[in-house]
């Protein structure tokens, strides 16, 4: 056994068994609370620059395989997990997941109370941290401690550009396409597109950094804004493109980066919430059906909006359209004047829940009642 600490910056270490690939790494320490989907976890963009706590004591048991990534690499920066299985049963499996973090040179740590961890990070909040395992372990813990302290901030960190796709590409429709869609990858999720197409979607989607001249001359009938890391005050490019839009009435639909992106085209702030929504189960209210759905998240920001009253925004009426029930962040804006709304949780939801794929249908009623008005 190779030892490996979880150095935290406020001073607390835990020592624990390393796995995967060996050496140092750094990042935010946040804890994701599914039973499942830890593959899906450790692809999704998201977890950009993030090392992630599983809460769940047993990971890796169904091992690895290509189907199932949510997009093109692992993005998390570390991973801590209570007890790595070492046998992998299921038949799906390809490689095991000690195998797949080797290969892509991403730490890992278990052997390590993460219900501990958990319950330091809610009390304290997210946090600095660093996993250093073999020789890097050796080091004075004091040392590792500052090497902690040195490392950026999740806030105001601009992560768009790291996650983002190079080149466009096109996610065809199944069936005879009915819209066109413009999506812009700021950390997208495979899944996201494949629903989509599911209902007669052809998905166009785009980097980041596309020109607002590029994307004036796209043929859409909709535009998406999908989930991505880093601080949304930083995306000021992303949220110059969902003004443009709104301006224009185009059907836009968000999801988790993209809600906090309309809020700020909107003219609301965004704020860093102390430990974040990441897991699987997440209660939420959607306002306008008195409806509760278990929803899966993964983010550290919000939007700052009045939950009870309908305001006046750049363009037009919004109200928040859903809350979290566990402590009444928005999860949701809805526009009354243009076509556009957005979501703070993941609809597409790969391992689950599927509670809110209904969304993607009224995005697309969205397209089919503004098609109408031309």
């Amino acid at each position: 056994m190779v030892k490996a600490l979880l150095v935290l910056e406020d001073g607390r270490v835990f020592q624990g068994v390393a796995f995967g690939h060996i050496g140092s790494t750094t990042g935010e320490a946040v804890f994701q609370t599914g039973m499942s989907g830890y593959q899906e976890t450790l692809t999704d963009p998201s977890y950009h620059r993030q090392i992630v706590v599983m809460t769940a004591p047993h990971i890796g048991n169904t091992g690895m395989n290509s189907t199932d990534e949510e997009s093109r690499r692992i993005w998390v920066s570390g991973f801590v997990v209570r007890e790595n299985s070492p046998i992998v049963s299921n038949w799906r499996a390809e490689t095991s997941l000690d195998a797949q973090l080797k290969s892509q040179q991403v730490v890992g740590i278990s052997e390590v109370d993460t219900r501990a961890i958990t319950r330091h990070l809610r009390d304290k909040g997210a946090m600095k941290a660093g996993i250093f395992s073999g020789e890097a372990a050796m080091q004075d813990p004091n040392v590792l401690i500052d090497i902690v302290k040195n490392t950026d901030s999740m806030q105001g960190l601009d992560l768009s550009e790291a996650v983002t796709t190079e080149q466009p590409y096109v996610i065809a429709a199944e069936g005879d396409a009915r819209f066109k869609v413009v999506a812009l990858d700021l950390g997208i999720k495979s899944m996201t597109p494949q629903l989509m197409a599911e209902r007669g979607i052809e998905v166009r989607v785009v980097p980041s950094s596309i020109s607002l001249e590029e994307f004036n001359a796209l043929e859409m009938d909709g535009f998406f804004v999908s989930n991505g890391p880093g601080d949304p005050a930083t995306a000021t490019h992303a949220i110059a493109l969902v003004q443009q839009a709104l301006k224009q009435k185009i059907p836009f639909f968000g999801i988790c980066f993209g809600n906090q992106i309309l809020g700020r085209a909107l003219g609301f702030d965004t704020y860093k919430l102390k430990f974040g929504h990441r897991g699987i189960n997440q209660p939420v209210k959607d306002l306008l059906t008195g409806k509760v759905e278990i929803t899966s998240h993964n983010h550290g920001f919000a939007v700052k909006a009045p939950l009870d009253e309908i305001s006046e925004s750049l363009y037009g009426r919004v109200q928040v359209s859903h809350i979290c029930l566990n402590d009444n962040v928005v999860e949701g804006l809805m526009c009354l004047d243009v076509p556009a709304f957005s979501v703070q949780y993941h609809p597409e939801a790969a391992a689950g829940p599927h509670d809110s794929a209904y969304l993607f249908d009224r995005f697309t009623t969205m397209m089919e009642q503004h098609a109408k008005t031309k």
